[in-house]
């Protein structure tokens, strides 16, 4: 059974985007496509009573927007579309892709953003503070990446934070399903708090990241192989922005140490890079189990 990716579509130019670079990734490993909208559940309010002529009118306008989304999935990758009911947008997203046994979620930026960059809203917050599956987020824009790009490249930032082996795994599933190359990206020399005298401890970080990447390269299964780079600047966000970034491009990275097991909550590292990031950043819970899931690669 091939894997299933859960995109969280709204009729706008962040679902948009969501259905394109969910569309390039299930093209690329060879996964189904399943489009969910969420509308709210029945015990959303007593101050509006459900009404049975309105809901009907919302589900059939939901499933219009998910037909015309599906339009412009490429004929080669196997969608489907779903109307769900939830607390929340989110909810229902986590509870779609525990249902269907999703590998990943996806979920656009909020408007507003530089087109290329993120801005987090409040579904992608949400889902970073629920989901049990890694979410992949859609900086905005997406929508108008070639399809054919795919995913050429999968960086993974390696850190010295519980999590990082189910950072690597990930990293290594993705790269190897997709056909994609690998690279391991260090943040260690740059990852500092304000009060350290940096001159000093940047000597020690840099050396701390040939390390850090030589036990994640010790740790790659046999036949992978990747290319490894120590970030330089003056800060996480100065150093994202000068590597070098290919369009076909993933990152990923761990969720916080502060995140509950099998939980992803957005770290300071994450989020910093998220300012700059140019590629689409998928985030992993810290024990993610890729067998656990039908959608296992």
């Amino acid at each position: 059974m091939s894997a299933r990716i859960v995109v969280g579509y709204t009729a706008t130019d962040a679902g948009a985007d969501a259905v394109a670079l969910g569309a390039r990734l299930a093209a690329a490993t060879a996964s189904s496509l399943d489009l969910v909208v969420v509308l709210p559940g029945e015990e959303r309010s007593v101050i509006t009573p459900p009404d049975a002529g309105y809901d009907r009118y919302l589900q059939q306008q939901a499933q219009e927007w998910l037909t015309d989304a599906a339009a412009a999935v490429p004929a080669s990758v196997d969608v489907r579309t779903h109307v769900r009911y939830g607390e929340s947008f989110a909810e229902g997203l986590v509870s779609t892709a525990d249902e269907f046994g999703a590998s990943h979620v996806v979920v656009g930026a909020a408007n507003g953003g530089r087109r290329g960059r993120h801005r987090l809203g409040t579904v992608a917050t949400e889902l970073l503070h629920s989901s049990d599956v890694p979410v992949v987020l859609a900086p905005e824009g997406s929508r108008r990446v070639d399809p054919g790009t795919g995913i050429s490249r999968v960086t993974a930032a390696i850190g010295t934070r519980p999590g990082a082996e189910a950072l690597l795994d990930e990293s290594v599933a993705l790269a190897t399903s997709a056909h994609a190359g690998l690279r391991l990206l260090s943040l260690v020399s740059v990852d500092l708090p304000a009060s350290v005298d940096t001159g000093v401890i940047r000597i020690a970080g840099a050396a701390h990241a040939d390390d850090v990447l030589g036990k994640a390269l010790a740790a790659l299964p046999e036949g992978v192989d990747a290319d490894v780079v120590v970030a330089r600047g003056e800060s996480i966000e100065d150093a994202v922005s000068h590597l070098g970034w290919e369009p076909g491009e993933l990152a990923v990275v761990g969720s916080s140490r502060l995140a509950q097991p099998r939980r992803l909550f957005l770290g300071s590292t994450a989020a910093k890079m998220l300012h700059e990031l140019p590629v689409p950043m998928v985030v992993v819970p810290r024990t993610r189990d890729h067998h656990s899931k039908n959608g296992a690669r």
